[in-house]
């Protein structure tokens, strides 16, 4: 059994044991959301596992300079962004006069990911606009 098929088979059995979770919380069970957290984690543990399996054997089966050029660009974009953002832009004592606790790191933080956040989504539409393009003109 190849590892596409077990994978398959285990997103459906978490889809329905999320999907029984989810009716017993509809029902008024409160005490069924620590449960549906549980499988939530679980979920995401798994998910982020299989991501670094996959990255890990793309790393050594393919192009090892592509694949570093393109983290790299990343942590570069990551790195830009934390650089740009100030951390001062809001006025900070109405998030702690309601006991949250921000910091300017924080701020800084937040910030440092909208703007790679921007930064990236601009990138994507663009490629998809160019590859779209470059499509129609070589028809």
């Amino acid at each position: 059994m190849d590892l596409h098929k077990i994978l398959k088979y285990l997103a459906y059995a978490l889809g329905i044991i999320g999907a029984i979770f989810a009716l017993l919380i509809m029902t008024g069970s409160d005490g069924m959301i620590d449960n549906i957290l549980y499988v939530t984690y679980v979920v995401l543990f798994v998910v982020i596992a299989l991501i670094l399996i996959y990255v890990v054997k793309g790393i050594f089966t393919g192009n090892i300079k592509k694949t570093l050029m393109t983290v790299g660009l990343f942590l570069a974009v990551i790195l830009i962004s934390y650089l740009i953002s100030s951390g001062t832009d809001l006025d900070l004592k109405q998030f702690n006069d309601k006991g949250l606790g921000i910091t300017e790191s924080i701020s800084k933080n937040v910030g440092a990911g909208l703007y790679a956040f921007y930064f990236l989504s601009f990138l994507a539409i663009g490629a998809t606009l160019l590859s779209s393009i470059k499509k129609i003109f070589n028809k």
